[in-house]
């Protein structure tokens, strides 16, 4: 009887339409929202659409309801806020994560999606090309700052990232509800990512055309705060998931820069003279040694906690139904 029953479930489930969800955060995208609802509705008829709007003083609000959207309110200020607000909020089987700005191609998000479904990708990445206008939408401190960020995630965990800040992305059920969401800012993206490297789900990546912003619409992104705030971000996560390689390096430079320093000034002058001259140095040379052997046995010693999160956050990740279990068509 029970095998019975699971067939039977696992035959419904195989036969159900996913139900998509696109997901705009927005703050003052009166001029743009309209057109992206609209674009989004053509594009993927069956889709419903959420606005999160996070603290508009404009009319954002109000279009987007005109457009047929749905809005939700996050008083918190902060892209990541909004985010997360969205994927507490909004159950659906595939989510796709679009700005309100109308940078981003809709027509490709039928793509995105049948990558999700059709494919069994937790995560698809709308790559960011060059196109006509991508001289005025993409600005080269972006462009810089996006490059020299992804080549760091991607040496520290081991795994190419094309374009780890696109804000145009799809996601399946189990990926977003087992995401833990911290970030408040730009730096949701970057969290996304290794989020799905940690987990090694599979991810893939679809390229679309990224526009210029029409007049009178301004961006929120400022290249320096933000891209700090991201490198930050970065760091930290490094940190929690990868401590063992983050304190080795660590330990590697204090152990670089220890020898570095006492072979000139404490260890050939003690051989010629047989005394220590530079006491300070030497001292401070020891402490260095020190909080090197330090940083590897920490890192030895979260790298064991770490693994155990790890397979927590993957049980969780598995008590979802993946994405295969819905029919794309």
């Amino acid at each position: 009887m029970t095998t019975k029953a699971a067939s039977s479930s696992e035959n419904k489930l195989m036969t159900r339409t996913p139900h998509v969800a696109i997901l705009v955060p927005c703050l003052n995208e009166e001029v743009t929202i309209a057109k992206v609802v609209a674009d989004f509705r053509t594009a993927v008829p069956d889709a419903d659409i959420f606005v999160c709007d996070n603290g508009s003083t404009d009319n954002t609000v109000q279009v987007a309801k005109d457009a047929g959207a749905t809005v939700i309110q996050e008083t918190m200020r902060g892209k990541g806020n909004a985010i997360r607000r969205l994927f507490a909020d909004i159950d659906a089987d595939v989510y796709v994560m679009v700005d309100g700005d109308d940078t981003y191609d809709a027509a490709r998000a039928p793509e995105l999606v049948t990558a999700v479904t059709g494919q069994g990708m937790d995560m698809v990445y709308g790559v960011r090309i060059a196109g006509k206008q991508v001289a005025e939408a993409y600005r080269p401190g972006h462009v810089f700052g996006n490059k020299v960020l992804t080549t760091l995630v991607t040496w520290a965990f081991s795994s190419p990232v094309s374009d780890m800040l696109s804000g145009y992305r799809a996601m399946s059920r189990r990926f977003v509800k087992s995401f833990p969401a911290h970030s408040s800012g730009f730096e949701i993206e970057t969290e996304l990512t290794i989020h799905a490297l940690e987990l090694r789900t599979p991810t893939a990546e679809i390229e679309t055309a990224y526009g210029g912003r029409p007049e009178n619409s301004s961006s929120k992104l400022s290249t320096w705060k933000d891209g700090i705030r991201i490198l930050l971000t970065i760091v930290e996560l490094v940190k929690t998931e990868r401590p063992l390689f983050f304190f080795s390096w660590l330990a590697g430079i204090l152990a670089v820069l220890a020898i570095g320093t006492s072979i000139p000034q404490i260890i050939l002058p003690w051989f010629e003279t047989g005394l220590v001259e530079r006491v300070p140095t030497a001292i401070l040379v020891t402490g260095m040694m020190v909080i090197s052997f330090l940083s590897m046995a920490i890192g030895l010693v979260l790298d064991t906690v770490t693994r155990g999160r790890r397979e927590v956050k993957r049980m969780h990740y598995l008590h979802y139904d993946g994405p295969r279990s819905i029919d794309p068509n």
